[in-house]
C-alpha cells in the first residue's frame, strides 16, 4: 500500500489581499505553502507528494520549496486549470503513473494539519472509499432573510469539512474524470456522485483554512502559541567612513545617499550586521564572522541581506521564527528619518516577516565620540526569536 499526498496550491487567493497568492504569502519566516509540504514530506507513510500550481507560479513555487527543492519525494509540480475541480483532476493525472493505493489531497491554505490527523485518515481507508476531516457544527444556524436572521436549520448531523481528503486513488481518479467540467464543491461531492462512500473523521480547530486578511493575524496568534521557548539576542555594531571613492552608503539594505560609504569587507550594512549578530545570538549560533568570515573573498563587496536570510533561515531550519527585532542606529549624518518606513519594509521584506515586526529608531551621541565626530556609524539590535518549546 502507498499513499502519495496532491497539494492544491493553483489558485488566486485574492479574499486575502496581499501582492502575492496567499499560498506564497509569509507566515512566521515561511510561505503558507511551506507548512503543509513540511508535514506531508515529514510523514513516514506518505510516499509522494505532488503540488498544483498556477502556470504564472513557477518561481513563486520555487522561491517557497527552499531547500525542499530536489526531495527524493517530492514530485515535480502539475500545473493546474481554471477552477480547483480541474486543478485536482490535472494532479491526479500527474501522479497516476505511480499506482499510488491512497491519495490525501489537501488544500495548500491550511497550513496547520497534524500528523496525527494524517494517520486518521489512512487508517480510515481500510474500511471506507473515502474519509474527510470534520468538524461537528455546534453554533445556532439562521438563514438571511434580506437582512434579518430567521431560524429553521437544523444543525443536528451537519459538520464542517476540511482538508486532506482521503481516498482509494483509481475511485476518485475515476470519479473525477465522470464529473470533469462540473461545479461540486469539494472532492468528497466528487467522490459521492461516483457512489463512493466517504466516512467522517474528526478534525481539529487548529486546521482551519486562511481565506481573509485577518486569517494571517489568527494564523500568527496560533503559530505563537506553538512556539513557547522566547529567546532574546543582542547585536552590535560598527563601521568608519570609507575613504574609497564612489563608496555606497548603504544601511538597512537601502542604498542612502551621502558623500561617503562605510568601509567593510562586504557592503558594511552596519544596521544587517547587528540584526545578524542579534539574531544568531538567540539561537547560540555565534556571530556573523563566524558564519561570514571577513577572510572568504565570496564575501567581498556582498550584499548584508544574504547574511540576514542566512540568520532568519536557522531559525526556521529549527521550527521556529523571528517575533520581533528593534535596531537603533547611531550617527550624526546622513539622517536617517527619511528612510525609516523604506528600512523598515526592506528589513521586513528580507527576514519575511510582517512590517509591525520590525522597528528602526536612529539618535546621536550628542557629537561625542567618534559618531559624534563623523567618523563612522554604529548600531545596535535586539531580536526576539520564538523557537518549539
Amino acid at each position: 500500500m502507498t499513499t502519495a499526498a496532491l497539494i492544491v496550491a493553483a489558485g488566486r487567493g485574492s479574499r486575502a489581499g496581499g501582492e502575492k497568492p496567499k499560498q506564497y504569502q509569509m507566515l512566521g519566516g515561511k510561505p503558507l505553502l511551506r507548512y503543509s509540504l513540511e508535514t506531508l514530506l515529514g510523514h513516514a507513510a506518505v510516499a509522494r507528494v505532488a503540488v498544483v500550481i498556477h502556470p504564472d507560479d513557477s518561481t513563486a513555487y520555487a522561491d517557497a520549496l527552499g531547500d525542499l527543492a530536489g526531495h527524493p519525494r517530492l514530485a515535480p509540480p502539475c500545473l493546474g486549470g481554471t477552477a480547483r475541480q480541474d486543478s485536482v483532476r490535472l494532479g491526479l493525472e500527474a501522479l497516476a503513473p505511480e499506482q499510488p493505493s491512497h491519495v490525501l489531497i489537501h488544500d495548500a491554505a491550511r497550513p496547520f494539519l497534524g500528523q496525527i490527523q494524517v494517520d486518521r485518515l489512512i487508517e480510515t481507508l481500510a474500511q471506507a472509499a473515502g474519509a474527510v476531516l470534520a468538524i461537528p457544527v455546534v453554533d445556532t444556524l439562521k438563514r438571511d432573510d434580506g437582512g434579518y436572521a430567521r431560524s429553521g436549520v437544523e444543525r443536528q448531523g451537519l459538520w464542517r469539512v476540511q482538508t486532506p481528503q482521503a481516498f482509494r486513488f483509481a475511485d476518485i481518479l475515476t470519479a473525477h474524470r465522470q464529473s470533469a467540467g462540473l461545479s461540486l464543491t469539494d472532492d468528497a461531492a466528487v467522490a459521492e456522485r461516483a457512489g463512493l462512500a466517504v466516512k467522517l473523521v474528526p478534525g481539529t480547530e487548529e486546521n482551519f483554512k486562511v481565506t481573509e486578511p485577518d486569517d494571517f493575524a489568527r494564523a500568527e496568534r496560533q503559530l505563537m502559541q506553538q512556539l513557547g521557548d522566547i529567546r532574546t539576542g543582542q547585536g552590535f555594531d560598527v563601521h568608519a567612513f570609507s575613504d574609497e571613492a564612489g563608496r555606497k552608503l548603504t544601511i538597512g539594505g537601502l542604498v542612502i545617499p551621502h558623500d561617503k560609504g562605510l568601509a567593510g569587507h562586504s557592503d558594511a550594512d552596519v544596521a544587517l550586521h547587528a540584526l545578524t549578530d542579534a539574531i544568531l545570538g538567540a539561537l547560540g549560533e555565534g556571530d556573523i564572522g563566524q558564519h561570514f568570515p571577513p577572510s572568504d573573498a565570496r564575501w567581498k563587496n556582498a550584499d548584508s541581506a544574504a547574511f540576514l536570510k542566512h540568520a532568519v533561515e536557522r531559525v526556521v531550519a529549527r521550527g521556529g521564527m523571528l517575533a520581533h527585532c528593534d535596531i537603533t542606529i547611531i550617527c550624526e549624518a546622513p539622517k536617517i528619518g527619511p528612510h525609516r518606513e523604506a528600512m523598515r519594509a526592506r528589513i521586513a521584506g528580507i527576514a519575511g516577516i510582517a512590517l509591525d515586526r520590525v522597528s528602526v529608531k536612529a539618535t546621536t551621541t550628542e557629537k561625542l565620540g567618534f559618531t559624534g565626530r563623523r567618523e563612522g556609524i554604529a548600531a545596535q539590535a535586539i531580536a526576539t526569536v520564538r523557537l518549539p518549546a
